[in-house]
């Protein structure tokens, strides 16, 4: 299908509850049991469907409810009787109306994109310019507070194939988070990727000291030490160590890349979506890092298999997010995966959908299974 009319005459967003596999604890806090999120549906009268999802967490960006009430009261007024493919004008349109609200505009583009996709019969890799990369290198966290219980993990992942692992820190104290990394460089094999994240959990005034007592293990790079605001901070920090600092909450929106490339607070920056807003603001933090010499990483939330799958995407058609990407949560840390096959990964490597749209199909028993209120 190429032409004629295409419009949207429906839109559900189902608020959800995900069960976990297993706790995580991170700098700026921690979950277990479930975490908070929403699954959004637009339909068409072509009879083509999109996906979307919500992957929120209320101490980093916002809460799955305000999410929900956003799309359902100020963006499907706007999004029904639209043309789905008006992908750029309809998010401007949105964003004039709701500030904020990055990851309902985030999962809306996201299942928009997925009606364009397949109504020309291509995947939104292939709208975004072609693939890249096929395969990205996954990246795990070791995030639980039971210890041992990760060690567990990260050895059976990486007898997987799995060759990079990042390590939660900045919760336990500064001679515990070493030991950890002691310890998982014992059992990792010599060639593993250690990176560490405090997730704001250091203080300006003693981050520089205890940094750098992780240079001795060799780390890709340390992810957000102090707080997201802390600018000045991070470019004091970035230049005093060797080992690369990357940005994550310090970094959302391209305004904010833009301060990063002027003010040197970061060598690398995390890409998520659920930050930016979307797929097509996520490239454009992309981008403006590039310009300045600064490299991606493929970041996530507490995500299910469709922002995963966008997230794959994403990274496969953007050449500066070469650091890898940690979309795993749908496999490993969910207990529910609302896709009808689950996202492949080969040796450590994601394999980016190659299907029309995202490239996979919802199962909507499991949505309903983890539906906690729906609004049509």
């Amino acid at each position: 299908m190429s032409s004629g009319e295409l419009r949207i005459t429906g839109i559900v967003v189902d608020l959800v509850r995900w069960p976990l596999k297993m706790k995580r604890q991170h700098g700026v806090g921690g979950v277990q049991h479930e975490m908070p999120g929403a699954i959004v549906k637009i339909t068409t009268d072509a009879g083509i469907t999109g996906w979307g999802e919500v992957a929120p967490w209320s101490v980093f960006t916002g809460t799955a409810e305000q999410n929900v009430s956003g799309i359902a009261t100020y963006m499907k007024p706007l999004l029904i009787g639209a043309d789905p493919r008006k992908v750029t004008t309809l998010m401007g349109e949105i964003d004039h109306v709701l500030t904020g609200h990055s990851e309902g505009k985030a999962a809306v583009e996201m299942a928009l994109l997925d009606i364009v996709g397949k109504y020309y019969g291509l995947p939104i890799a292939q709208l975004l310019g072609g693939y890249h990369r096929e395969r990205v290198p996954l990246s795990v966290s070791i995030a639980n507070p039971d210890f041992e219980a990760d060690i567990a993990f990260a050895t059976q992942v990486a007898a997987q194939g799995y060759n990079i692992f990042k390590v939660k820190t900045g919760f336990a104290g500064h001679a515990q988070d070493l030991r950890r990394l002691e310890r998982l460089r014992e059992i990792l094999p010599a060639t593993a990727e250690i990176r560490v994240d405090y997730n704001q959990g250091l203080d300006p005034w003693t981050a520089v000291r205890q940094l750098r007592d992780l240079e001795a293990f060799a780390l890709t790079f340390i992810e957000q030490p102090v707080k997201r605001h802390q600018w000045d901070a991070m470019a004091q920090i970035a230049a005093a160590i060797d080992t690369p600092i990357m940005a994550d909450e310090s970094v959302f929106s391209p305004s904010d890349a833009l301060a990063m490339v002027r003010q040197r607070f970061a060598d690398v920056v995390a890409i998520k979506l659920m930050k930016s807003g979307g797929i097509m603001r996520a490239r454009e933090v992309s981008a403006i890092a590039e310009a300045g010499g600064i490299a991606g990483y493929g970041g996530v939330m507490f995500e299910g298999g469709l922002a995963c799958a966008a997230g794959l995407h994403t990274v496969a058609a953007t050449p500066n997010i070469s650091l890898g990407a940690e979309f795993y949560s749908s496999t490993w840390v969910l207990a529910v995966d609302i896709l009808e096959e689950p996202l492949r990964i080969e040796d450590g490597l994601s394999v980016v959908p190659t299907g029309p749209g995202l490239g996979v199909r919802v199962n909507e028993e499991a949505v309903r299974s983890i539906s906690v209120a729906r609004h049509e």
